[in-house]
């Protein structure tokens, strides 16, 4: 739980009575996350392997939803919580100490929470699961699934989300989500990312979700696959026939996009950073450009940020736990202007910030949560 954060809200002049009372809006799974760092090498068959670090923490659609509040944005998440320990952690993390609504959420009688643990080295994971899906709303209390579920266990999507300036959608091919276009239908911009086809078809109109989209947001492989170019900004231009905004990610190169409407493109460099656990950077990213976009930013200043914050997130170990709040922001401008090797250029890029942020910050590094389920107080 991030603490000592400036109330900083990044919409405050855009405002009005007459707004929703809930910025963003999603849905998914939540996991609780166990996350091993600190780890030399991958762990090696038939031997014990200790990791340096070790933290819990709300995870799945949790890491966005954090990285969302943590941004000063009303937040509104619909989940599924078993009522084992593992469940009533993740809510009361969520809800008292980040202050997401889960309004729309409930808890299942009988149901054990989802768990990961994911291992961080070399600058990357390896993450075992373990889940079961969650019963219908419909169902008798107290009859939870029994069978394994072969993929990650089903949220309680709704039908009737509330209304919301933006809302965020996971898109898996063959499969609409009615609560989508009601979503859009009441106003809310769609942001969307997506995962890997393990159909291996890589067709667009098997999204049927996308034609609701305000951005759509893959990886520079997915990008590619899918529009069957050699070269993630052609990609990007592309998806920008498809959609208002397509942003497409280029991993240590940063981030490209470009806006369909006006044909405007934008490219912001990575930031260079140690990383210690990558878990839930692009959730932080899109976290940072939904941010952005609903402020009404630049495009460029939108890429930024969210490299930015995502950037930040790394140098955390775990996927909620790390997502940066505008105390981490501040501290990082405010030290990295004091480095004698910074390129002024590149730190023009960020000068958007001055606006912003707090006229004084806390010192860095930044202590952003205690990494466990809890202590008895």
């Amino acid at each position: 739980m991030s603490t000592d954060t400036p109330g900083i809200d990044p919409l405050l002049a855009l405002r009005a009575p007459q707004d929703p009372a809930c910025d963003v809006f999603l849905t998914g799974t939540v996991f609780l996350d166990i996350i091993f760092t600190g780890l030399d090498s991958a762990p090696v068959r038939g031997t014990e392997s200790w990791a340096r670090g070790m933290g819990s923490s709300p995870g799945g659609v949790a890491n966005m939803a954090t990285a969302l509040a943590r941004l000063g944005l009303h937040t509104s998440l619909a989940a599924a919580f078993g009522d084992d320990h593992y469940g009533e952690y993740c809510w009361d993390a969520l809800e008292q100490g980040e202050g997401i609504d889960l309004s729309m959420s409930r808890t299942v009688p009988g149901w054990h929470s989802p768990v990961t643990v994911s291992m961080a080295y070399e600058g990357e994971r390896t993450m075992v699961s373990h889940g079961h899906e969650a019963p219908a709303p419909s169902a008798v209390p107290g009859q939870a699934a029994t069978g394994q579920a072969t993929t990650a266990p089903s949220p309680a999507f709704p039908q009737c989300p509330p209304r919301a300036r933006a809302a965020i959608a996971s898109l898996v091919p063959g499969r609409s989500e009615p609560w989508v276009a009601t979503a859009a239908r009441h106003g809310a911009l769609i942001f969307a990312d997506v995962g890997w086809d393990e159909t291996g078809r890589w067709d667009l109109d098997a999204l049927p979700d996308l034609a609701h989209c305000e951005a759509f947001l893959p990886n520079a492989e997915e990008a590619m696959r899918y529009t069957r170019t050699d070269c993630p900004r052609a990609a990007a231009h592309a998806l920008a026939e498809r959609v208002p905004l397509a942003v497409v990610t280029l991993g240590a190169e940063g981030a490209y996009a470009v806006d369909g409407r006006t044909g405007a493109a934008a490219q912001v460099p990575a930031i260079e950073v140690e990383a210690l656990d990558p878990t839930g950077a692009g959730d932080v990213f899109v976290a940072g450009f939904v941010t952005g976009t609903l402020a009404d930013w630049p495009l460029a200043d939108r890429l930024a940020f969210a490299g930015l914050t995502a950037a930040l997130s790394v140098q955390e170990f775990g996927g909620s736990l790390s997502a940066p709040g505008w105390a981490e922001i501040a501290a990082w401008w405010q030290r990295i202007r004091t480095l004698d090797d910074q390129d002024p250029t590149a730190l023009e890029r960020y000068a958007f910030l001055e606006e912003l942020l707090p006229t004084t910050a806390r010192a860095w590094p930044l202590r952003r949560a205690v990494p466990t389920i809890g202590f008895r107080q």
